[in-house]
């Protein structure tokens, strides 16, 4: 830093390259021949007997009147009431509740009146700013009061070295509302802005700055080769308290950062403190990650694409653990929604760690999937068909879990409209998976983890596997066997087969089933199966001989052409 000199009388403000400064107050009203502790009680002897006993927290300093009332406002007015009201008392106490910083900076103030040195640092700056304002030592009684230096100094480092500023906040959590009164947060987001937002070799690096960012003093080149990326300042501002880590994003905010950026540095906080029950806070309470979740949301920039569906996702499922307000879970609920439609399946996997839960947070992604669906009610996409397949890859990739039950696989499922599936192949795909891994379902369950899936719309391939798939019901399983009866028989009519009364039967017979509910038995299904098959090589029989017949058509339609031509030459 360099050295400083503010010379009033006696006073010296002095520095060095680690933002240290030794302060002595102005005039010296009483000089302390010795400072004598014992304990937790602090003496201070002069040549004049101790005529004031002041008691803060746990800690009791004798002291002077002279040398306190001369340089603090506060304690002057104390002195001067207890004279009012008549206190005959030869030492009179008085007791300090609520001091910023407790008495070890009260030992640095005592100090000071008394004409001692004083060091200040980035780390007890602003308990000793504080500390000044709440006993009034200002100008007004004495130029060059303990208000005075601790400003200049403070505004020095809020200016000068990165790391001294994250010093700075982290001596205010002990004393944040002094520092939130004083500004001091302010000032310090306000500095982390200032320097986030600008290109690092733009400003001067300190040399613990410098070894941070592993990069040389005012090197522009050296920067530039060593390619530091605009998120450099993530790790530091990561290791800020929540309510200090939400002023500095509201700074940065306020410096137009872009919103990618600021979204995520959000993701990278939430991160590094409670991604997981290993990353949470130590002994944290419900309260407080109740607060965290909420300024977390409260802080999120609006800009659609500034954090990811995933990020998103794990936030509200956090905020529903927690029980944050519905309002603010409606507002992560509809930001997830909006982003349905550019997702993957891997954007919605979130893992659960509970013994006793799935692998993956199904409900929390079902009730997504349901606010999009409700939006989309007032809004119709063209992209609800993508958010379909989406869906149904993500039901495939978490039906292997065997925790995963049928009402969770069914609601959500069944979340998207009957339009949102123009094939439902992908869908008949997650519920054969689940079905292989559940092998134990009862005839019901089975029945009932197939209620979204329209067999009409599944594809020739699908319903063939399908219909030869033992793992469904056999209600489902009869009802895909008729079908392709039906189907059979128009194709067997349309070849010109006198199978008319063949697909009447068939229709009739999947009528019946329909109305009456029909389960028929695992013989009846295999029966039913080569019922089909024995139709299928009929029917490849009908189309051989219709193919035979048109090429012979065609031959004689050739012949008779050359040979009509030939004749008409002649």
């Amino acid at each position: 830093m360099g050295s400083t000199s503010l010379d009033s009388g006696k006073a010296t403000v002095s520095g060095r390259k680690h933002n240290k400064c030794v302060i002595l107050p102005a005039n010296e009203n009483m000089v302390a021949e010795a400072l004598e502790k014992r304990n937790q009680n602090w003496t201070v002897r002069a040549r004049v007997a101790n005529d004031l006993i002041i008691q803060v927290g746990d800690s009791s300093f004798q002291l002077h009147k002279l040398a306190m009332v001369s340089k603090s406002e506060y304690l002057n007015r104390l002195v001067f009431q207890r004279r009012s009201n008549g206190a005959k008392d030869t030492l009179p106490k008085i007791q300090i509740d609520n001091f910023p910083g407790g008495s070890e900076i009260f030992e640095l103030v005592v100090k000071f009146c008394y004409g001692c040195k004083v060091d200040l640092t980035a780390s007890n700056i602003a308990p000793v700013h504080c500390a000044a304002h709440f006993l009034e030592m200002s100008d007004d009684l004495e130029q060059g009061n303990l208000i005075s230096k601790t400003e200049a100094f403070l505004s020095f480092v809020l200016f000068s070295a990165w790391n001294d500023i994250f010093r700075i906040l982290k001596s205010c959590e002990s004393i944040s509302l002094w520092a939130m009164k004083l500004q001091i947060l302010q000032r310090c987001s306000d500095a982390i802005a200032w320097k986030a937002c600008i290109d690092p070799k733009l400003f001067t690096l300190s040399e613990d700055d410098a070894i941070s960012l592993n990069v040389l003093e005012n090197d522009a080149e050296n920067l530039k080769h060593k390619g530091i990326a605009e998120n450099w300042w993530f790790e530091d501002v990561s290791c800020l308290r929540i309510d200090h880590f939400v002023e500095v994003i509201k700074s940065i905010k306020r410096k137009g950062v872009r919103s990618e950026l600021v979204g995520s540095c959000v993701a990278y906080w939430t991160a590094k403190w409670i991604s997981g029950p290993d990353n949470l806070p130590k002994h944290p309470t419900h309260h407080l990650l109740r607060v965290t979740t909420e300024s977390l949301v409260r802080i999120l920039p609006e800009e659609e694409n500034s954090v990811s569906a995933n990020f998103l996702l794990h936030l509200l499922k956090l905020g529903i653990m927690m029980r944050i307000s519905s309002e603010l879970l409606n507002e992560v609920e509809k930001g997830i929604a909006l982003k349905l439609e550019n997702c993957r399946v891997s954007d919605l996997l979130v893992k659960n760690y509970g013994n006793d839960d799935t692998v993956y947070d199904v409900g929390t992604v079902s009730r997504v999937v349901e606010a999009y669906a409700s939006s989309i009610l007032k809004n119709p996409t063209p992209k609800l068909l993508v958010v379909g397949k989406l869906v149904d890859g993500y039901l495939a990739q978490v039906s292997r879990d065997d925790k995963l039950s049928v009402e969770q696989f069914r609601s959500l499922a069944e979340a998207l409209p009957n339009d949102a599936r123009y094939c439902h192949d992908n869908l008949y795909s997650a519920i054969d998976a689940y079905l292989k891994a559940h092998p134990r379902l009862t005839e019901e369950e089975r029945t009932s983890v197939c209620a979204a899936m329209d067999y009409h719309k599944l594809s020739q391939e699908g319903l063939e596997h399908a219909a030869r798939n033992d793992r469904l019901p056999v209600n489902i399983t009869a009802r895909l066997i008729l079908l392709e009866q039906v189907n059979m028989a128009r194709s067997m009519t349309s070849v010109g087969s006198n199978y008319q009364s063949t697909k009447t039967q068939a229709i009739i017979r999947v009528n019946r089933c329909v109305e009456n509910e029909w389960m028929t038995s695992r013989n009846e299904i295999k029966m039913m199966r080569e019922e089909v098959e024995n139709m299928k090589m009929q029917l490849s029989e009908l189309q051989k001989c219709k193919m035979q017949i048109q090429r012979r058509a065609k031959g004689c339609l050739i012949s008779k052409r050359i040979f009509g031509s030939e004749h008409s030459v002649a």
